[in-house]
């Protein structure tokens, strides 16, 4: 059998394969609402036969999107939103998930067809917070420290929004500590020059995570699993890096995180990156074998073979697909056909199998 088209159990659900499309913010929201375009871009992927369909960073408050068109699940009305959508992606046999997201100082951003750099607290944007008040780049704005209130109202945001994830039909949590926003700001030295209880050594750097992972194993049910996105290096020198990954993935997995998506970079702009086909793989497949935790693999995975022999050589348990799932939403079923595997069709397509 194909290891791509292997179930996976996690926890009380088992995904149907090992493909999961990766959360891609799609900067179309109104107000954090989902719409339309949400449904059928997120609905199609579900369709498309992947095992589980993860929408975009959604922020946990409103300070805490990406930019002013990012979804939220901080109110009632984009709960309310957001369920038909989940509930029509597990209509497909595709488990829905939602990643939830703070973006730090990385907050009130242009969408990148629009322009690039921060939108002016004049022009719409808002204040952003950091654990310390250091811009991401030249030109950015400049972040507010959080203080101990701060934190404490950070932690409650991440808890309200599982609560409310939960209401809205998602089967699958994951908690964004990747891609230098505010989880990971946390993580790494050279965005988090705290002196206090958050920051400094390793303990106190992953403190903010592993409370937010415990507050949301609150009122996250134990019989659904809890995914946590990471940047395993920030490709920088005195930055996070692959070792911590490691440490960190060995302190969660008690908490109640049940697997380690695992992607780099993004906390510090102009690093270089020795981009090529799966080259993040040998990050997940480091993190699976010394902290003993399902992993995701992500990053240039285009290919069925490509994808099949990852999980074949053990490197990862999953393999999570962004842009190739753009480029192609029905790529599981592609995938099936190459690999010998056989994936049901939606009874409305049976007649083109």
């Amino acid at each position: 059998m194909s290891k791509l088209f292997e179930p996976l159990p996690q926890r009380s659900l088992t995904l149907r394969n090992r493909i999961a499309v990766a959360p891609m913010c799609q900067y179309s929201a109104v107000d954090g609402v989902p719409g339309h375009w949400h449904l059928v871009h997120l609905g199609s992927r579900a369709v498309g036969g992947a095992a589980a369909v993860l929408a975009e960073a959604t922020a946990v408050s409103p300070e805490g999107r990406i930019s002013p068109q990012d979804t939220g699940i901080w109110n009632d009305a984009q709960l309310a939103a957001w369920r038909p959508i989940a509930d029509f992606i597990a209509a497909q046999g595709a488990i829905p998930g939602v990643q939830l997201a703070h973006a730090g100082r990385k907050a009130s951003t242009q969408r990148p067809w629009e322009g690039q750099g921060p939108v002016a607290v004049a022009q719409g944007g808002w204040s952003v917070v950091a654990p310390s008040a250091m811009p991401f780049d030249t030109g950015w704005l400049v972040p507010q420290a959080l203080d101990e209130a701060g934190i404490r109202t950070v932690i409650a945001d991440f808890r309200a929004a599982a609560r409310r994830a939960l209401e809205a039909g998602f089967q699958l949590i994951e908690l964004h500590g990747a891609h230098g926003y505010l989880l990971h700001q946390f993580l790494s030295p050279l965005s988090n020059r705290r002196t206090d209880a958050y920051g400094g050594s390793f303990d106190h750097r992953i403190r903010l995570l592993r409370e937010v992972v415990v507050a949301v194993r609150e009122v996250w049910p134990e019989h659904l699993p809890l995914w946590l996105r990471i940047s395993a290096t920030d490709w920088a020198d005195g930055g996070w890096t692959v070792e911590e990954s490691v440490a960190l993935a060995r302190v969660v997995k008690p908490l109640g995180v049940d697997l380690v998506d695992v992607s780099s970079g993004g906390l510090v702009p102009h690093v270089k990156i020795p981009l090529g086909p799966g080259y993040q793989v040998p990050f997940a497949a480091r993190v699976r074998r010394e902290a003993g935790i399902a992993t995701s693999a992500v990053g240039l995975i285009t290919g069925a073979a490509q994808a099949e022999a990852i999980l074949a050589e053990g490197a990862a348990d999953v393999v999570s697909m962004a842009r190739e799932s753009l480029r192609d939403p029905y790529f599981p079923r592609r995938a099936a056909g190459e690999l010998g595997a056989r994936l049901v069709a939606p009874v409305q397509y049976e007649r083109a199998w």
